[in-house]
């Protein structure tokens, strides 16, 4: 019996997606006080898709200190960050369309959690990646890095 539950347990795991396989997902954590808990995130190379979860650890609504998480190339942060603004709350701070934007998490107030899954082919090596969040003045704060594991 046991050889049979040990068995069934491999053969799960082995059909389980790449995308799915320890390390190819994170977590971050928002705050009222502005900040993200990290600073970097690490895309190990292996993974074919990854997922970030930003959990808003807060009290605060959305409205006044609402966060999302948006990743995009270096270069286009501060494009990104203008036209977001632009779109407003009602889009989560994110021009809706803008293929700049590699992933993005919506809006989150206090307590609350959204995740986005991205494929990993869009991180081309060589090229400089960032994490922000688009609410208005948040990004100054509250940003990182991205990067492809070698």
């Amino acid at each position: 019996m046991k050889r049979r539950l040990l068995a069934f347990a491999l053969l799960a795991l082995a059909a389980a997606p790449s995308w799915a396989a320890s390390g190819c997902s994170t977590t971050v954590e928002g705050n009222d006080a502005m900040q993200f808990n990290q600073k970097q995130i690490t895309v190990p190379a292996t993974c074919k898709q990854f997922t970030v979860t930003l959990e808003h650890v807060g009290k605060l609504p959305r409205a006044a200190m609402g966060h999302n998480l948006v990743i995009a190339a270096a270069a286009d942060e501060q494009g990104v960050l203008g036209d977001g603004s632009k779109a407003g709350l009602d889009n989560d701070y994110v021009q809706p369309g803008d293929t700049r934007i590699i992933a993005h998490t919506r809006i989150l107030g206090g307590g609350e959690t959204d995740s986005t899954t991205f494929g990993t082919a869009a991180l081309k090596p060589g090229q400089d990646y960032s994490f922000f969040c688009s609410f208005p003045g948040h990004a100054a704060l509250m940003k990182g890095t991205v990067s492809l594991a070698k």
